[in-house]
């Protein structure tokens, strides 16, 4: 059974005359995503939901910063959505260090998990800046 999920951002699908529906893998990424982007106290009915990266984008950049960030996407991946992903590793680039590329004040979150239901290896890249 292929399984299909809602489509974030929410909408409708013209064609189906209903809500748009992603496949399953799609959906484990989009709510990784959300998690990581949504700040703590964005949304009413779930206030502890978020990681909080935005707010860590003016924090000055350094070695404990990348740790900071780290911890948080580990903690809020293992809160949240430990029942659908399996976290393999969390690796951050910050833009002080000019080697990477990145300008400063950008934060690159790459999140490398396993998807529960299909044992499928699944990577994320978010550039916050």
């Amino acid at each position: 059974m292929i399984r299909h999920d809602y489509a974030f951002p929410l909408r409708v699908d013209v064609g189906a005359g209903q809500v748009a529906r992603a496949p399953y893998p799609e959906h484990v990424n989009q709510l990784v995503h959300q998690l990581l982007l949504t700040s703590p106290g964005e949304r009413v009915n779930l206030p502890t939901f978020g990681c909080g990266l935005r707010r860590l984008v003016f924090a000055p950049q350094s070695d404990a910063l990348v740790a900071t960030v780290t911890m948080q996407v580990q903690q809020a991946l293992a809160t949240w959505l430990a029942d659908q992903v399996h976290l393999e590793r969390v690796d951050v680039l910050a833009g002080s260090d000019p080697s990477n590329g990145l300008d400063e004040g950008t934060l690159l979150v790459t999140v490398t998990y396993t998807l529960v239901e299909t044992q499928t290896l699944s990577t994320l890249a978010v550039q916050v800046s």
